[in-house]
């Protein structure tokens, strides 16, 4: 008999009864706060804990009375879209005084809360620990003055603590990304892009001001995002004499034929003397030295507001859920922790360690400590720093190693948002390396019929913010025109190749190692990077263009659920892309707060159809007006869209009508979003090096010869890491008739869904996070980040 996997617990071991949880968002507003109040408190009632809000962050809990209200299921509906927080946040002096703190306590005590969720950012997270530590002498303060009882010191002896950082800033210590980071990009992004055209109009400069007053994130990913031509930054002010070298490249970029410049500026943006830099001060410069036609964009709160991302949504989603977990697990001796994401997995971290590091970054830079404070704020932000320098800034001819390679790079399969960015770092960093890039039109159908050219620096300038191909790509496999491919190698002398697409690029990898052993020209190094909405590619998690087709489900999404605002009750039946692979039904069911989302990889028939049918129609009788249902393109043979559609139609009759919507190839379109532009820049950085790195290895009596697994490889986000794995070792993992993996790591978010829209399900939690450290400097490899 097989043994039980006792690694896998389920959450009803984690019962909530008699638990009171509270619920605050605290400081600046950040959008994805409302989607982690939702999480938790769902994930609250679910367990069967009682789930407070607190209005007004800590001047709530301070004043008590009608701040502090039971939620209910209801309470949360349709927030999950909103941007801010509904609850509302406010700064509160009276909180930092001890007498505020004992009202705080005593307001708490009588609504038997013992359990605090508090979403903010460092100043609310070290204020609720302060809390906690002088938690029992506050109870003990409140018996002598008479206002409770003496048993209550017994009975609410600890305050358990968990903390979400809600911030657009990015400046927390300890995780990769803070909820509201995405979408202030988004907001970001969406203004350079429309600035982008009417500069290119006018030839002019624009110099554009973002948030972040301590932190340089915003600034930094967006250049990356955008391809400006300057940044300035708090945590790495630039060398002296910077001016005459800023002006420089702006002059050079423009004799180059380029008919705009972007500057970037982090409102904290300093010089090596600790001096403010204005953009101004940068306008007047760029006049008075160049003599463009400048201009001034501040963008201000305008990157607080609006909807959350879908990236956001997910991550707020999977915190809220994780920080009720953290406090069902909690004793007494355990230290508050904040929740977050490290890659694509969920961490706890001790609150107070995150904090002294975070406050680390401001006294290395106080202190003109720039390289520290640099690697203080992360290998993520390292990473994004390293990559901006290396595309943003040409190094002279003179100075360019010589490698004498020729590196050819193609796109495969479907077009995919985020290409473009993926080759133009490609080119860019294969050029900083001393290789000569080719670019390749139209996959392997353009390979073999010589459509190969020498692509230049200049060349892949503003292809960032491109949507699609603009190399052209086709599903053309190489198998059956190896012999043309061959000869076009020998032809260009190609010595290495760089394959950016999804399935089919996978399957032309193994083809072209297949036959290695007829052609010696397909012994190079080869190295494929993942691109494909679907998110369907083996020995990755996230796949280039996934993020930008998640926004546009998620948008529309949005959009059909107003369009029956005011009406009567309806639900919408959705179908989208993904071919066999569910990942985008499903994970935009949970951002979008999909009731329910059909896929191939969780068969179903007509009882779980009829059950669901069933559910919607109780949830309409009672609370909500609206209903979602997903439905992934290739699901079910017989189960179709217009079949479940009619199901809805029919037995919803008299209680709500159905509508039905199929996205098609919106899903595929539009610009990338900032993740998507930052996830393929870095990943075609990091590929490029390895391509360097394989040519020095395998070049031997005056010419590259390899044959060896791992020379042909793909370079997927598995967990934390960054990894190469070689393609025929993926091959064991793949559903080659289905085209997906065997084994997909989203699957484990779908009970998450069914949670949030009320359905009894279980939720493996072996996967949750657990108590770490804060580690200064992870693993070389692991500088995944999943987002930027």
């Amino acid at each position: 008999m097989a043994q039980p996997d006792t690694k896998k617990i389920f959450f009803e071991n984690l019962s909530g009864a008699g638990k009171a949880i509270a619920v605050l968002t605290s400081g600046g507003d950040a959008q994805g706060m409302n989607a982690a109040v939702r999480a938790v408190v769902r994930m609250g009632l679910y367990v069967g804990a009682k789930v407070y809000f607190i209005h007004e962050g800590y001047q709530g809990m301070v004043d008590g009375g009608e701040n502090i209200k039971e939620a209910t299921w209801e309470s949360v509906s349709s927030m999950l879209q909103v941007g801010g927080t509904v609850i509302g946040s406010a700064r509160c002096k009276e909180f930092r005084s001890h007498e505020g703190r004992l009202k705080a306590a005593h307001n708490l005590v009588q609504h038997g809360i013992t359990n605090l969720c508090v979403i903010g950012g460092d100043g609310s997270l070290t204020g609720a620990n302060l809390f906690r530590e002088e938690w029992s002498g506050l109870l003990g303060e409140l018996v002598e003055q008479g206002l409770i009882e003496a048993d209550a010191v017994q009975k609410y002896s600890a305050l358990h603590i968990v903390g979400m950082v809600g911030s657009i800033d990015n400046d927390f210590c300890g995780t990769d990304m803070t909820i509201g980071t995405d979408s202030a990009l988004h907001r970001i992004i969406e203004v350079v892009d429309a600035i982008m055209t009417t500069a290119q109009s006018h030839q002019r400069t624009f110099v554009l001001e973002v948030m972040g007053r301590h932190c340089g994130y915003l600034a930094l990913v967006s250049a990356l995002a955008c391809g400006a031509d300057w940044v300035l930054i708090p945590e790495m002010p630039p060398e002296d004499g910077w001016e005459d070298k800023m002006c420089q490249k702006l002059s050079a970029n423009r004799a180059g034929m380029k008919r705009l410049n972007i500057i970037i500026v982090a409102e904290g943006a300093i010089d090596r003397s600790n001096k403010t830099i204005t953009t101004d001060y940068i306008k007047n410069l760029v006049v008075k030295c160049l003599g463009f036609d400048t201009r001034v964009t501040i963008l201000g709160h305008v990157q607080r507001g609006g909807t959350p991302s879908a990236f956001d949504r997910i991550l707020a989603s999977r915190m809220g859920v994780e920080a009720v977990l953290a406090l069902l697990e909690t004793t007494a001796n355990t230290p508050a922790c904040v929740v977050s994401l490290c890659g694509n997995q969920s961490v706890r971290l001790p609150l107070m360690e995150c904090v002294q590091m975070t406050q680390e970054v401001q006294k290395a830079m106080d202190e003109k400590r720039f390289e520290e404070a640099v690697k203080l704020r992360g290998r993520s932000f390292e990473n994004n720093l390293k990559t901006y320098k290396l595309l943003a800034h040409r190094k002279p001819e003179s100075e360019l190693p010589i490698s004498n390679f020729n590196v050819a790079v193609l796109n495969v399969g479907a077009p995919a948002a985020g290409m473009n960015a993926a080759v133009r770092s490609a080119v860019r960093v294969g050029i900083s390396e001393g290789h000569k890039m080719f670019a390749v039109s139209d996959g392997f159908e353009g390979f073999y019929k010589g459509q190969i050219k020498e692509i230049k620096w200049a060349d892949v300038g503003g292809w960032t913010g491109q949507g699609g191909s603009l190399l052209g790509t086709k599903r053309t496999l190489p198998a059956k025109h190896v012999d043309k491919i061959a000869e076009q190698m020998r032809a260009h002398n190609i010595n290495a190749l760089l394959v950016v697409g999804g399935f089919e690029a996978f399957e032309s990898l193994l083809q072209l190692y297949e036959a290695r052993a007829t052609y010696e020209e397909l012994c190079i190094p080869m190295c494929m990077l993942p691109a494909t909405i679907s998110n369907n590619v083996p020995g990755t998690d996230l796949s280039i263009g996934a993020d930008t087709a998640l926004n546009a489900i998620v948008e529309t999404c949005d959009r059909i659920k107003q369009s029956a605002s005011g009406t009567k009750r309806r639900v919408f039946i959705i179908e989208t892309m993904g071919g066999y692979c569910g990942y985008l039904a499903s994970v935009g069911g949970l951002a979008a707060g999909a009731d329910a989302a059909y896929i191939y990889e969780e068969p179903f028939d007509i009882r779980d159809l009829q059950a669901n049918v069933e559910h919607l129609t109780e949830k309409m009788k009672t609370s909500i007006q609206r209903g979602l249902v997903l439905r992934n393109e290739n699901c079910n043979d017989n189960y179709t869209t217009d079949f479940i559609y009619q199901l809805y139609s029919e037995e919803g009759r008299g209680v709500f009508d159905s509508r039905k919507n199929v996205l098609g190839h919106m899903q595929q379109g539009g610009a990338p979003s900032p993740f998507d532009r930052n996830f393929g820049t870095k990943i075609s950085a990091k590929a490029m090096q390895w391509v360097t790195k394989k040519l020095t290895e395998t070049f031997r009596q005056g010419r590259v010869f390899a044959n060896t697994e791992d020379s042909c490889c793909l370079l997927g986000m598995r967990r934390r890491a960054l990894v190469f794995q070689p393609v025929v070792q993926l091959k064991d993992q793949t559903d080659f008739v289905h085209r997906i993996p065997k084994e997909q790591w989203w699957l484990k978010l779908r009970p998450l869904m069914k949670i949030l829209a009320k359905y009894k399900t279980s939720y493996d939690v072996s996967d949750s996070g657990q108590l770490e450290h804060v580690v200064r400097n992870r693993p070389k490899e692991s500088d995944a980040s999943v987002a930027m």
